[in-house]
């Protein structure tokens, strides 16, 4: 039976290219995000290229949704091996750390790190017993290096990264693993820079000196692929200088 891949927040940035890149190598892909017509759009992209998919319709900000979502995606596929989660959409934006309450932090938490914590936590029993599996997650720059007037989405993604790095270590051995891919750049073709020039936050944001640049999202899933075939660190920085050097990975 062939490979699943679990892609969370699929949209027609990174996760259609995710979806692409594992269907590639014969992944059949479950696509989970908000809206329905949307991911059927990208099931009809993906079956012209010989990628098998199917939609799962979820609100990802409602952790206690994640065992109907697993329970059917193992319905449709029979399996799910790899889990890739980065749900950001282009109706986020950043929030100075000065004018952050604890609603925002609340519905981003959520959305960020108990869900993906729930996600994680539904599919490890059958990874470990199978002795094979990937648990990938999408972080922003900001959950590495804070920023003024980047934040909201930087504690979150910060307290999710370091989640990860635990989970990594505690899972050496068992033919699981977890890594997260932190992107410094504006993802082509993604909502989030659609609407990136409309965003006053992005407009008036001082980011420290980093520059940030355009990535196409085929590029980070090359990166997803080689950090799931290579298994060799815990966290893949684009652009890649940027990597944390970190000698537990």
């Amino acid at each position: 039976m062939s490979k699943v891949i679990a892609v969370l927040g699929a949209g027609t940035g990174l996760g259609v290219s995710v979806a692409r890149r594992f269907g590639k190598e014969g992944f059949r892909v479950a696509l989970v995000a908000r809206r329905r017509d949307r991911l059927d759009d990208l099931v009809a992209r993906l079956a012209e290229e010989g990628v098998e998919a199917a939609a799962f319709p979820a609100d990802l900000s409602d952790p206690a949704q994640v065992p109907a979502l697993v329970a059917a995606v193992r319905d449709r596929f029979g399996r799910i091996d790899v889990v890739e989660y980065g749900p950001i959409g282009g109706d986020q934006s950043f929030t100075p750390a000065a004018r952050l309450d604890a609603t925002t932090l609340e519905g981003l938490s959520r959305l960020l790190l108990l869900t993906p914590v729930e996600v994680f936590r539904a599919v490890l029993p059958e990874m470990t017993e199978r002795g094979d599996g990937a648990l990938l997650m999408t972080t922003g720059y900001s959950a590495v290096r804070p920023m003024p007037h980047l934040s909201g989405f930087g504690p979150v993604m910060a307290a999710a990264r370091n989640y990860l790095y635990s989970l990594h270590g505690e899972l050496a051995g068992t033919g699981v693993y977890a890594g997260t891919l932190t992107v410094a750049a504006m993802i082509t073709g993604s909502e989030q820079a659609e609407t990136a020039a409309e965003s006053a936050a992005a407009a008036d944001a001082d980011f420290g000196g980093l520059e940030v640049t355009a990535v196409h999202p085929d590029e980070l899933a090359e990166h997803y692929w080689d950090m799931y075939t290579r298994r060799d660190r815990v966290e893949q920085a684009h652009p890649a200088e940027l990597t944390p050097r970190d000698d537990r990975s």
